[in-house]
């Protein structure tokens, strides 16, 4: 009977310690949400027939990732593809078209590749 006792103590004083007050932190401050999210803003189009409507050339634009010590992963064309989308955002641009993505050689880095391609803003149909 004191088991059983001991472990209902012990069982409702685990369960109670799990309904604590819990604080969430985060690498992404609320001031720069819009930065972190911004390529999804921006769609990737391979030529400008794709485009729904009429559209403006706002700019060019680059990105680039570097592979700054041997034993880390390899650059990836995605994370400068994603970058020079975030570039684009800030552009005020909504559509990009990639011209090419390099690798390069860098003195600060083992590998590189950089992205190149062109900013638009493309009217939408939901514009």
């Amino acid at each position: 009977m004191l088991l059983c006792a001991v472990t209902i103590s012990v069982i409702t004083t685990l369960i109670s310690s799990c309904s604590g007050n819990y604080a969430f932190n985060s690498n992404v401050k609320p001031d720069n949400a819009d930065q972190y999210f911004s390529a999804s803003n921006v769609k990737i189009y391979n030529n400008i027939k794709e485009f729904p409507g009429p559209f403006e050339l706002v700019g060019l634009v680059e990105g680039d990732d570097c592979q700054t010590k041997a034993h880390l992963a390899p650059p990836d064309p995605i994370n400068a593809r994603t970058q020079a989308r975030q570039s684009a955002y800030a552009q005020k641009a909504n559509a990009v078209i990639f011209t090419s993505c390099i690798n390069i050689d860098a003195q600060h880095c083992v590998a590189q590749i950089v992205c190149y391609g062109k900013a638009y803003k493309v009217v939408t149909s939901n514009e």
